[in-house]
């Protein structure tokens, strides 16, 4: 396929390059860089319309600030694909969310135009004040002051969250030197932007105004109490009703805006100011279409947030073709039937309706749905109120994404022994979206917890009845983790019937291997078992449902009946298979004799690649559960493949 020509862009190949052309050279730059960015993102998927909304944006930061020298933190990352290329990285732009490639988000490890890296939202501002104070001490031990500028960007969705407006509350008391661009892209905070506001963003950010700012403040002091706190009143009454810039005024920040994200003409003179200005933190307020430029993005509903490989021509997408199900719509469709039957059931999302199926939910019991925004610990929280006044709240959160709220989990919601469900999307490894978003520490960090009930399902059937067990279990909190992705095809029944509660079951008895899957490892497990008769292996897989309360009678039974006790999970070390482990040593069976493993995801990190070499890396693919019951068996690996050659 022909890439777009771009000879402006070819010769860019760091911000620079970008420093030294003219600004008006700028938006024809913008033009080249969207469609190398559409180019690359339809060869490997990716978030595209987040990077398109800040085309202009990016264009504009790289040349008024002094990267990498100057910090620009992008929140969240799923718009740094224009970054990505104008600072070194375009040889390789095509490798994105590819195993070896580059990630989808900024990195650290990648290039030092990335000084924090992030996958999930609500960060910057945080990490930029302890970079601009660092600055500060710095400077301090020198006797001077740094030019360096700290600049943080952060999208209007990410504003929703409460880290947001912690770090802004420290900022403003702190008065620290801090660039903070609120990118304004599907709220509609702002007014309509057009050359007024601009003129008036341009005016309010440059000095002379703020001198002009200064000295009302000064005679507002020297008047009499009542005359200056009017003359107060009437400047803060004026900057709000321009700006809307009231609320951030308050948190200590110095509002500028809004003014149109995509009008360089616009950008830059603002840029530039709050760049040179020697005051505290400025907040400034860019509006932008998420998808523009590219009238597929445009006239889609989510504007292209994630997409699969597509073509550039059409905008369709190049998905693969399955006849399973994905675990989110089994999910969804499932908790829709329960609601049909009890009209307590209500639903809670964090800014993931599309992503956690509730979207589907809120069609069907629009009063029943609540998207609470990038809030997950007020998510949590709002669900055990809920729960006390009888309602069934389901709770529905990526893995990587609970982590947020385990305060409120612990604290207002298994203390009390609320009946809030844990619906737990995106559990265990996840493909491209890389190491910020794998789901391995929702079992060790829940499972601890006094009165938790947590399952995983092995399959979409077992789903189905894990949402019925849920929706009929009162006696305190409950979790069921699933995968990203397709399910392994079963047939579905058409009403889960609920589980009971702390039972495993047995899917194909053997006599010298046992192997206990928790959740989604269980078909690789039944693999296993077949490669391992080969060898001659008679070999048990069970399912053990519940990680907590732990089947102590299946467990024991498989101790007890077989030489080597494998236990399986697609999760971090400390979860299922250690307290299979307390309870085998509570219960004297490891006295006997008995060979125990556990696979668990490996200590560390997993980027980003294809699920398949992820699970392979991992060692929970089939081969590498015989693997570990070779190495239990005593056996070396030459023997074992010596085997499986003949």
């Amino acid at each position: 396929m022909t890439r777009p020509s771009t000879p402006l862009l070819d010769t860019v190949q760091v911000p620079a390059d970008l420093r030294r052309l003219s600004d008006d050279k700028l938006p024809q730059l913008a033009a080249e860089l969207r469609a190398e960015m559409i180019d690359a993102v339809s060869v490997t998927g990716g978030h595209l319309g987040a990077g398109l909304g800040v085309v202009e944006l990016t264009v504009a930061l790289h040349h008024v600030f002094d990267t990498p020298n100057d910090r620009l933190i992008w929140d969240v990352g799923h718009q740094c694909y224009p970054h990505k290329i104008l600072t070194g990285r375009r040889e390789r732009i095509r490798t994105l969310r590819q195993g070896g490639g580059l990630s989808g988000f900024t990195n650290r490890t990648e290039s030092i135009y990335d000084p924090f890296g992030a996958g999930h939202s609500s960060t910057s501002i945080s990490a930029g004040l302890g970079m601009a104070v660092a600055r500060d001490l710095e400077a301090a031990k020198a006797a001077g002051t740094s030019p360096r500028n700290v600049v943080a960007v952060i999208g209007d969705g990410a504003m929703s969250a409460g880290m947001a407006y912690e770090a802004m509350n420290n900022a403003g008391a702190m008065d620290s030197r801090l660039i903070v661009i609120l990118n304004d892209n599907d709220m509609s905070i702002a007014p309509p932007v057009g050359a007024m506001s601009a003129y008036l963003a341009r005016l309010i950010s440059g000095r002379t105004y703020r001198s002009l700012r200064e000295t009302a403040k000064q005679l507002a002091g020297n008047l009499p109490k009542f005359f200056g706190r009017q003359a107060a009143r009437a400047e803060e009454f004026a900057r709000g009703f321009w700006t809307g810039g009231t609320l951030f005024e308050e948190l200590g920040f110095y509002y500028v805006g809004p003014i149109d994200g995509h009008n360089l003409d616009h950008l830059l003179p603002v840029l530039r100011n709050a760049r040179d200005s020697e005051t505290g933190p400025i907040l400034v307020h860019v509006v932008t279409q998420k998808g523009k430029g590219y009238a597929p993005a445009e006239a889609s509903a989510d504007k292209y947030h994630g997409v699969q490989r597509f073509d550039v021509a059409t905008g369709t997408q190049r998905k693969a073709v399955s006849n399973a199900p994905t675990y989110t719509s089994v999910f969804a469709e499932s908790l829709i039937s329960e609601a049909q039957r009890d009209d307590r059931i209500v639903a809670i999302n964090a800014a993931m309706p599309a992503g956690t199926g509730l979207d589907l939910f809120g069609q069907a019991f629009p009063e029943r749905s609540f998207d609470v925004g990038i809030a997950e610990q007020h998510a949590v929280t709002f669900a055990a109120g809920l729960a006390t006044e009888g309602y069934k709240p389901f709770c529905a959160i990526y893995s990587s994404f609970l982590q947020r709220a385990y305060d409120q989990i612990v604290h207002d919601v298994a203390i009390q022994r609320l009946p809030v469900r844990f619906a737990i999307d995106r559990a265990g490894l996840v493909g491209a979206d890389g190491a910020t978003h794998v789901g391995a520490f929702d079992v060790p960090m829940l499972a601890c917890l006094p009165g938790m009930v947590v399952m995983a399902a092995a399959d979409e059937a077992e789903l189905v009845h894990m949402v019925a067990t849920a929706a009929a279990y009162d006696e305190g909190p409950i979790a069921f983790r699933y995968p990203r992705g397709e399910g392994v095809g079963v047939e579905r029944p058409a009403r889960g019937i609920p589980l009971e509660i702390g039972r495993g079951r047995v899917l194909r008895e053997g006599s010298k291997i046992a192997l206990l899957s928790l959740g989604t490892r269980l078909a690789a497990c039944l693999n296993a078992a077949e490669h391992l008769a080969g060898f001659g292996l008679s070999a048990t897989v069970a399912d053990a449902r519940f990680a907590k309360p732990i089947d102590r009678d299946l467990v024991l039974r498989l101790a007890r009946e077989h030489e080597v006790l494998m236990v399986v999970e697609e999760g971090a070390t400390g979860g299922f298979g250690s307290h299979v482990l307390t309870l085998l040593a509570e219960a004297g069976a490891l006295d006997r004799g008995l060979k125990v493993r556990t696979l668990a995801l490996p200590d560390l990190f997993i980027d980003h690649d294809s699920p398949a070499a992820q699970m392979k890396q991992a060692g929970l693919d089939a081969d590498g559960i015989v693997r570990g019951v070779f190495a239990a068996l005593g056996r070396d690996e030459e023997a074992r493949l010596t085997l499986l050659r003949g």
